[in-house]
């Protein structure tokens, strides 16, 4: 911490005795004419924390602003004349477009509602850092080193909360709290709360809300008069979630620099706004490197490139350096798995014919298998774990709505494993998972997939959601359910086999674990093609087992949802090698120049 006291409470306690009775409405907290802790800054990891009524001089707030690390979110908040500060400073400050929300803590009463499926505690270990950070990435915040958790886990000064799973460990949602009266004892007995995130995949509800509660109710058993927090004024889902708890929008305003981060917040809508995430992660990393971007069709997803006088044309990770023969490979299912077995890699049992006979044989001989058309993307059309003859004409049927031409494939099981391969090698690994719900003894399962499905749609800017059609009936159904029926509480069912993230799939990162045996032959089946960027689908026992079985291959493979790996980064680095910064390309070539001698 910096420009921060420790003090305890006791000396100050009584100060806040009268207070908590009434509700605060000061315009500027701090300004009752004692005396206080003057141009007090809070380390808080992602950035400092700047008081701004802590400063008389509006000039040294705007210096102290300047002073902003590398890849940090500095924040000036409770400014007395913002005008004033900006005045000092208008080439490298702006006034952040976000409300402050107020939570009167002597009237705030609480959640009736009983947390279920989760736990809140505080950060605990490196690993709990780790996996803040992972959830800061996912949502395009600025991460914390971890060193920074080890130096303030005892702070009474800043303190961060997690929700985690009570089934499966992980950690799902964070929050972190700024005591006002510990960091310079302030007179008004004001704290504040940033860095509300849900993992965006996280399956249970009432994660952010039940944060946002029990921070609350910690500082109001220490005294605090009030909570505050700052929220960018278009997170229409935010505010409404605050307003049900009970904040109240007041006249504060926040202050920060011009940098990589905010920039979309002072220069305005940008054209690549209108692009999908899998196109705007590339973007961003173009954008970071000085590479000039031109969005040619946003409804399309296509933009170009340009660095010095190259130029490249792409549609998401779909670039020029991209064949058409490889993307006519990767388009016809049959074709893809011809490839793949003649380049050696392990491939289901398959037939595409269109004789209802024949493919009735093929399901009794192998037990169940997976219906897809041949032509399509996005899990469309998909059905797997067909084991009826009458599923199976159904199932053909729904494929043809996509392509006229349908593939029957024997059902391997395991665990949906995606590696995305760039310039032949393997960036990251990721399992896939169907979409489930979890059921709260009152909700019926059609209620419990539509929320799930509008919280995958929100986390995702709408690029994921689960489809209420024939094939969740059926694997509800399977889990002998209907739509309507009361799901008991606890009790998590699978409504939907696919794991593509279109139709409501989850994505978990397990690039550090996966199976060399898996990496080879990834980059062979990239190879084989050859593409230079590519989704390779295996189904696994296991992340860390070898054995595989090849489902697709993916021209197009969506580069977000990867947190923490740098898919974004390698893309742009085999487009524009020479946008690399000089000494990462030297490294680069050394690594290889060892590997062509030891070889």
């Amino acid at each position: 911490m910096s420009s921060i006291l420790s003090r305890g409470r006791g000396a100050v306690a009584h100060r806040f005795r009268r207070l908590r009775a009434q509700s605060f409405h000061p315009p500027f907290p701090g300004e009752d004419g004692g005396e206080s802790e003057q141009n007090v800054v809070v380390d808080c990891g992602w950035g400092r924390l700047l008081f701004g009524q802590t400063f008389q001089d509006p000039a040294e707030l705007a210096a102290s602003l300047r002073e902003e690390g590398p890849d940090r979110r500095d924040i000036a908040f409770y400014i007395r004349d913002p005008h004033v500060a900006l005045a000092a400073a208008p080439q490298e400050l702006f006034l952040d477009p976000s409300h402050t929300f107020r939570l009167d803590l002597p009237t705030y009463r609480g959640s009736r509602k009983s947390v279920r499926g989760f736990a809140i505690r505080p950060v605990a270990n490196r690993e709990d850092a780790v996996e803040v950070n992972r959830i800061y990435a996912a949502r395009g915040m600025v991460q914390i080193p971890p060193e920074w958790f080890e130096a303030n886990k005892e702070s009474r000064v800043v303190r961060v909360l997690v929700a985690e799973d009570a089934m499966s460990g992980a950690i799902v949602g964070t929050v972190m709290g700024v005591d006002h009266v510990q960091a310079f004892a302030d007179r008004e007995g004001g704290s504040s709360l940033w860095c509300l995130a849900v993992d965006p995949q996280a399956a249970v509800p009432g994660i952010g809300a039940a944060l946002v509660h029990h921070l609350a109710g910690r500082f109001k058993a220490l005294g605090s008069a009030y909570m505050d927090l700052s929220v960018l004024h278009t997170n229409a889902e935010a505010i409404a979630l605050y307003e049900k708890i009970g904040f109240r929008r007041v006249p504060l305003f926040t202050l920060k620099r011009k940098n990589f981060v905010n920039e979309r917040l002072y220069v305005g809508p940008m054209p690549e706004a209108e692009l999908n995430p899998y196109a705007r992660i590339i973007i961003d990393e173009a954008r970071r490197r000085g590479i000039g971007v031109e969005v040619t069709d946003a409804e399309g997803g296509f933009f170009r490139l340009i660095y010095g006088g190259r130029s490249i044309h792409c549609r998401e990770s779909l670039s020029e350096l991209t064949s058409a023969v490889a993307v006519s490979i990767c388009d016809d299912k049959a074709v893809t798995r011809r490839v793949m077995e003649r380049a050696g890699l392990s491939v289901p049992r398959q037939i595409e014919t269109t004789d209802p006979e024949a493919r009735a044989a093929f399901l009794k001989e192998v037990g169940s298998v997976v219906v897809k058309p041949a032509r399509g993307e996005q899990g469309r059309g998909i059905a797997v774990g067909i084991e009826t003859p009458e599923q199976l004409e159904e199932a053909v049927a729904v494929a043809r709505t996509v392509c006229e031409r349908v593939i029957i494939e024997e059902c391997v099981t395991g665990e949906d494993l995606r590696l995305v391969v760039i310039n032949y090698k393997v960036v990251a690994a990721a399992l896939r998972r169907p979409p489930r719900v979890v059921g709260d003894g009152k909700s019926t399962v059609r209620d419990l997939v539509e929320r799930q499905s509008r919280r995958r749609a929100a986390a995702t800017g709408g690029e994921s959601r689960i489809p209420l059609d024939g094939e969740t009936e059926r694997c509800v159904r399977k889990a002998g359910y209907g739509l309507d029926d009361v799901l008991p509480d606890g009790l998590e069912v699978v409504v939907r086999r696919t794991a593509n993230l279109h139709t409501g799939g989850t994505i978990h990162d397990v690039t550090d674990i996966v199976h060399p045996a898996l990496v080879e032959a990834a980059v062979r089946a990239a190879k084989a093609i050859p593409i230079p960027v590519a989704g390779i689908d295996f189904l696994v026992k296991s992340p860390d087992d070898p054995a595989y079985a090849f489902i697709e291959a993916n021209e197009r493979p969506g580069l977000a949802n990867h947190e923490p790996q740098p898919t974004a980064e390698r893309f742009v680095d085999l487009l524009f090698p020479q946008s690399v910064p000089a000494a990462v390309r030297a490294v680069q070539r050394k690594a290889r120049d060892n590997a062509q001698g030891n070889a």
